[in-house]
């Protein structure tokens, strides 16, 4: 099936960069100065060495002659959101899920894993192709990178860790929820359908290659309000912050809403209108970064 794009010339991080993502890296940056820096000229460059050595070995790298569907969903990504191409790999696994390292540099990549893949629809696989693409359009390696090495250092040194990385390790937390959101703005400037990445979102919360054509996205889109609710209540919200301060991820019907919500906004509507270039494409034919 054919479908009108519209390419974003000239795209920006922080034309999509969701608020809570600008705060928290703002607030990030004023207590670790000079973190970013550092990483980028260190750490950065042998980790890729690293995740390199690693994917051209065990996973499946792909290109004109090699899942070259998977390829042109990749290429029409990067056209879309005015991003050069990294390495895309597909890898044997049994759990849904993609990463990538999020830095610019000269080996920047990510993967897909084959239960994803077999679980979506091309559209969809590239809403997660386009998610990882934002991670890389922000530079969010730098601090995914520290959040590796915070987790790494807990579990090395459980007592040393508590004490010391406790407070950094929250605010870290919180800071990469808050990157996802802008990933999930990526994603939808790519497809510019919001029912592709709610799709998503909703087959990664319950989906399975048997379960996923049976999904309702209106009804999942529905549980969106009943998380709302739960909000209106204070120990509601205390049973709420209580869940989600451990994870690195919103919960995906979080996730949904904010998709739902910009997608109606006049912010995203002016950001098409500011970048736009038409053209077709056939949707069918560091740290590292989990979708």
């Amino acid at each position: 099936m054919d479908i009108a794009k519209k390419l974003l010339i000239g795209l920006k991080a922080e034309d999509f960069r969701h608020p809570f993502d600008f705060e928290a890296t703002q607030e990030l940056k004023q207590q670790l100065p000079g973190l970013d820096i550092a990483v980028r000229s260190l750490l950065g460059p042998l980790a890729e060495q690293v995740f390199y050595l690693n994917n051209i070995a065990s996973s499946v790298l792909v290109g004109e002659n090699q899942l070259p569907d998977l390829y042109k969903l990749l290429l029409d990504a990067c056209k879309t959101l005015d991003l050069e191409a990294p390495q895309l790999y597909v890898q044997q696994n049994p759990v849904p899920n993609a990463y990538t390292f999020a830095m610019r540099g000269k080996q920047p990549f990510m993967v897909l894993h084959t239960s994803l893949i077999e679980m979506l629809t091309p559209e969809e696989i590239q809403a997660v192709i386009a998610h990882e693409l934002g991670h890389l359009k922000c530079e969010h390696g730098v601090y995914l990178t520290l959040a590796n090495i915070v987790a790494l250092a807990a579990n090395l040194v459980p007592i040393w860790g508590t004490v010391i990385t406790q407070s950094l390790q929250e605010k870290i937390l919180e800071w990469q929820r808050c990157a996802e959101f802008s990933c999930d703005r990526a994603a939808l400037l790519a497809t510019q359908n919001p029912k592709v990445v709610m799709s998503v979102l909703m087959k990664l919360a319950g989906g399975s290659p048997t379960l996923s054509p049976k999904l309702n996205l209106d009804a999942f889109i529905a549980q969106a309000r009943a998380y709302d609710e739960i909000d209106r209540t204070e120990i509601g919200e205390m049973l709420k912050t209580a869940q989600t301060a451990q994870l690195t991820h919103p919960v995906p019907v979080l996730r949904a809403r904010e998709i739902d919500r910009w997608s109606s906004s006049q912010e995203y509507q002016k950001l098409l209108q500011a970048r736009k270039k038409g053209y077709n494409s056939k949707a069918s034919s560091g740290g590292w970064r989990n979708w």
